[in-house]
């Protein structure tokens, strides 16, 4: 086996908006960046421009994600979330605050006391991440 890699694919309201939502990631956390991004051409089963296939970091780990414009019978699901462990209440507060923004909250930053500050929202791209405040 050579890797495993997280695979994001936007599908639904959200097909056509892989790059945008990886431009949004990379820009929030330090140490991400998009390597790659291909696209579909004319003539091909996506729309022109659409994202075939992008490779990007956050923070290091590596992802993937597509679009897809098929008609799909699913979509993201908040049981599969990016867990994201954060140094500072600054740096927690920030991102939530930026991934939330046009999503919807799950678990609200709080102390549950499993963690003192943790939080589980939906972006606006569909996408499930937990935010934990490391000890």
């Amino acid at each position: 086996m050579k890797s495993i890699t997280t695979s994001l694919m936007f599908v639904g309201e959200q097909a056509g908006k892989a790059e945008e939502a990886i431009r949004f990631y990379t820009s929030l956390f330090p140490g991400s960046q998009i390597t790659d991004i291909q696209r579909y051409g004319a003539g091909e089963h996506e729309p022109e421009g659409s994202t075939k296939m992008a490779r990007f970091r956050i923070n290091g780990t590596e992802f993937l994600a597509l679009d897809s414009h098929l008609d799909h019978q699913f979509n993201f699901t908040p049981s599969m979330s990016l867990y994201v462990e954060c140094e500072s209440s600054s740096e927690i507060e920030e991102a939530f605050r930026a991934l939330a923004d046009g999503g919807s909250e799950l678990m609200p930053l709080d102390n549950y006391g499993f963690s003192q500050k943790f939080g589980w929202l939906k972006d606006r791209y569909g996408v499930s991440w937990q935010l934990n405040l490391s000890d």
